[in-house]
């Protein structure tokens, strides 16, 4: 059935360790506690677009190739082999473990929290920026990175095509010509969606708020709630919450600490602009399209008035003809006439007179249009 089909996730811890997973939708829901809906945004198979969404106890993210659900103290990836998403993987390994695990030498890393203040702030300093921020960060850098590295490529075959097309206007450079224009749509159409989704989490505190799951995780450990996650949690959780009271403690001062979403908002404008940046270099390249498809048309435009020109003289010169048919149909009748015996030399004349007459009637047709604008001078 489809929905027992395994999925391959890789899991990174804290530590930066990763290991590939085979878990089913109902062992993934299951292990980091979110529903079915939220689990279907990531399915490969479904075109749900990109969204970030803040949960309980996790962050869904789907970002172009990334899908990734992000907790407190690791982050799991959908389709780990993925051309696109192995450098992800490789930058959250390199970037998630903290220095300050290494310089406390593992368990006791609790104790100077306890009795020295030297020990406490290079122990918990570091735990400034959560673990889900770190996260959020690579991944929102992996995406936008991708997304600029796409519009760099489709800048360096654009440019070359569209002066070349005018240069020269064929078939085979306006087709090719048309498909950059197509992937330049869809690629617009991408980067404009996840533009979208950071502005709107940016004028949303509230949604900014729900990312904060350190917080939320500090707020709840005194809850009877939280020893329903407790099985889920990974072995150094203790230590993760040991740091993350003494942050409490240190910040239990400053009043209504669930609005204060400053740090994920300068992440998050941080991103913004990158991607803003990619949006201008779209919106450039498609006004040099424009300017490109308006010179064409002027081209085309040109072409098709000297056509007419080209018509409109010829179709003088046939009703100049036609005047001096009509001259030599007249006199080529086989009707008696007496003035045409013995009257040889009268023939140049006619045929002098009907061209003289042929041209001057073609010239005043011309001299017509010129005066009209018909033609150009």
């Amino acid at each position: 059935m489809k929905t027992g089909v395994s999925r391959r996730w890789i899991l990174v811890d804290s530590k930066g360790q990763s290991s590939i997973l085979d878990m089913d939708k109902y062992a993934i829901m299951k292990r980091v506690s979110i529903h079915a809906r939220d689990l279907r945004i990531l399915d490969p198979l479904l075109s749900y677009p990109s969204a970030i969404f803040g949960r309980e106890k996790a962050i869904v993210l789907n970002l172009e190739h990334i899908k990734a659900i992000i907790t407190t103290d690791e982050v799991l990836i959908r389709d780990p082999m993925d051309d696109n998403v192995l450098p992800v993987v490789e930058e959250l390994q390199r970037r998630l473990p903290l220095p300050a695990i290494s310089l406390g030498e593992g368990e006791d890393d609790d104790q100077p929290v306890v009795n020295g203040t030297r020990n406490e702030m290079q122990t918990v300093e570091p735990t400034e920026f959560p673990f889900e921020f770190r996260a959020l960060e690579v991944a929102l850098e992996g995406v936008c990175s991708y997304l600029d590295t796409q519009t760099r490529e489709l800048e360096t075959a654009a440019y070359p095509a569209l002066d070349e097309l005018t240069s020269k206007i064929s078939s085979r450079n306006l087709d090719r010509v048309r498909k950059l224009k197509s992937a330049m749509t869809r690629l617009t159409s991408r980067v404009q969606k996840v533009r979208d989704d950071l502005e709107q989490l940016l004028e949303d505190d509230g949604d900014m708020a729900d990312l904060y799951l350190s917080r939320k995780l500090v707020a709840g450990v005194s809850s009877p709630l939280s020893g329903q996650v407790a099985p889920y949690w990974s072995p150094d959780t203790s230590s993760i919450r040991s740091k993350l009271l003494s942050k409490a403690s240190r910040i239990s001062g400053i009043t209504h600490e669930e609005t204060d979403v400053e740090e994920l908002e300068m992440l998050l404008e941080a991103y913004f602009v990158q991607i803003e940046s990619t949006m201008n270099k779209l919106t450039t390249l498609r006004e040099y399209i424009d300017d490109t498809e308006d010179y064409i048309n002027i081209q085309l435009d040109n072409h098709r008035n000297q056509l007419i020109q080209l018509e409109l003289f010829l179709s003088s010169g046939t009703v100049c003809l036609t005047v001096y048919s009509l001259v030599a149909a007249i006199l080529g009748m086989n009707i008696p006439v007496p003035w045409n015996k013995d009257h040889g030399y009268l023939f140049k004349w006619v045929v002098i007179l009907a061209g003289i007459a042929s041209a001057s009637v073609f010239l005043s047709i011309i001299t017509y249009a010129r005066h009209k604008g018909l033609v150009g001078s």
